[in-house]
Formats: structure tokens, sequence, C-alpha cells
């Protein structure tokens, strides 16, 4: 399927920092509860994420990210998802390899352009 330049820029990809990782068990499959700061325009959000066996909780701690904010809540078991965590399926098949922009000295809250 092919879209248009249009249809890309109405997807609003951001930078935040994962503040708080906890264990998700009502998840169906494995994943984390994630709670991540966009910065003052977006603030903190929540988000879960099926990360576990790429990442540990250690690891995503402190973590850059790169997040879809304009998606609308989406419930998983008991939790409100937030905003869309974005990853790449993991070689060994667990887990999501989470998408970050590899630099520390980008501002939260930063757009994908």
């Amino acid at each position: 399927m092919t879209i248009s330049y249009e249809d890309f820029t109405k997807v609003d990809i951001r930078v935040g920092k994962i503040l708080e990782v906890s264990d998700f068990p009502e998840a169906r499959k494995p994943a984390f509860k994630l709670k991540i700061d966009f910065g003052f325009e977006i603030g903190i959000k929540q988000s879960s994420v099926q990360a576990v066996g790429a990442h540990t909780k250690e690891e995503l701690l402190g973590m850059l990210v790169c997040c879809v904010v304009n998606f609308p809540p989406k419930k998983v078991a008991d939790f409100t998802s937030e905003v869309l965590t974005l990853g790449f399926k993991n070689t060994a098949d667990i887990g999501w390899v989470l998408i970050t922009p590899g630099k520390d000295s980008v501002e939260l809250g930063s757009k994908l352009a």
C-alpha cells in the first residue's frame, strides 16, 4: 500500500524519556508499562510495550524512545496506553527492539521530521 507524503505528515512521532518501567502481568503477551516524559508541550504519557526479552526494565529506564503521540488511547487489559511506542521485531522473535534517536542531545518532545 502506498501513502502520500501528506498522509505521513499526519503521524506525530515524538521523542520521550522513559521515567518508569513496571511489569504488566495482565497483558496477553509479555509486556511492560511505561511512563514517558515528552517535555512541556505534551507532558507525561503512559504506554504498554511488548519489549520483554528484547530489553530489561533497567535498560529501559531513562532511555529515549520514539512514539506516535496522536493516536487515540487504546485499552490493553486494565491499562490505557496513551501513546504508541515504536520498535522493530527482535531477530530472536522475543519482544520489540525500541526505536531510539541514538543521541542523548535530542530535546524531549522533538518531532520526527
